[in-house]
């Protein structure tokens, strides 16, 4: 069960540290549509690759609900359900993981090549191999066994 729980503690970190960013990043977004605050307005021409540009990509308003609700409030979700040590926050926290490696894939497609999307991609990548760690570690621990393997 220390295994696991070590697992459990690092998804914690990961679910808080995406979710908390993601939540001030949307509300940032949200605040100030047109991206001023955060210089984030030389962006916008980037994002009339995607469809429907017309319409929710003129500012940033779409964009910060987008992710607030994608990436904030589900990580924060399974943080409070890791908290609870319900296997639920586990599962959840693994498939978010997954969830912010699809949502900075459509960023690669959309900016040049960035430290920061390939950052977060890593966070993602990193959230989600943790999950499944402590899905693994969660299901050994269940079933009585505790072998070396992952």
């Amino acid at each position: 069960m220390k295994r696991y729980d070590t697992a459990r503690r690092w998804l914690i970190f990961w679910t808080l540290f995406i979710g908390v960013g993601a939540v001030a990043g949307g509300l940032s977004m949200i605040l100030d549509p047109s991206g001023k605050t955060l210089h984030m307005d030389g962006m916008l021409p980037y994002f009339q690759v995607l469809p429907f540009a017309r319409t929710l990509f003129q500012d940033f308003l779409f964009s910060g609900f987008a992710l607030l609700i994608v990436n904030g409030l589900t990580n924060l979700t399974a943080a409070v359900l890791l908290l609870r040590r319900k296997k639920l926050g586990v599962i959840l926290g693994g498939v978010f993981g997954v969830t912010l490696m699809l949502w900075i894939c459509i960023q690669f497609y959309m900016f040049p090549l960035n430290f920061m999307s390939t950052a977060y991609f890593i966070f993602g990548l990193c959230q989600a191999l943790t999950g499944y760690v402590a899905w693994r570690r969660l299901r050994q621990a269940e079933s009585g066994r505790d072998d070396h393997g992952v």
